[in-house]
């Protein structure tokens, strides 16, 4: 009968373990839509909330560019939002504001830039971060 108890005491634990560890994840952007802009910001919103010493960043380059632009973005006050936590970060491809003739000074308050945004990708994967490619 202890054996019988001692097992669902040790799923529990590990359970409530694997919940507690902190995790480092980059979400991909590249989506024009803005489905896929309100997808990524609940997703981020949501975990950065239940794993709260966690690292998150959103990498957007390609079409997404509208989502961090100050006079464009639908999802500027929950970007805006994140502005001064160190565990979420927003980074937008200079290539892309390079090819949209987007200056930084376009950009919300609390992006920053990587040179590329795939390569920013790469090397996130390469320091263990996990990946998700958010879609409409």
């Amino acid at each position: 009968m202890k054996k019988l108890l001692l097992i669902p005491l040790m799923l529990l634990a590990i359970g409530v373990w694997a919940q507690t560890t902190p995790v480092k994840i980059a979400f991909d952007l590249t989506s024009k839509e803005e489905e896929a802009h309100e997808k990524t910001m609940r997703h981020v919103k949501m975990m950065s909330e239940a794993y709260p010493d966690s690292q998150f960043e959103v990498v957007v380059y390609g079409g997404a560019i509208s989502m961090v632009l100050n006079e464009k973005s639908t999802v500027a006050d929950q970007i805006k939002a994140f502005d001064g936590n160190k565990n979420v970060s927003f980074k937008v491809c200079e290539g892309t504001m390079k090819r949209y003739n987007i200056d930084k000074s376009q950009l919300l308050p609390g992006v920053s830039t990587v040179p590329d945004g795939i390569l920013e990708l790469v090397q996130k994967q390469k320091e263990g971060w996990g990946y998700i490619k958010e879609i409409p």
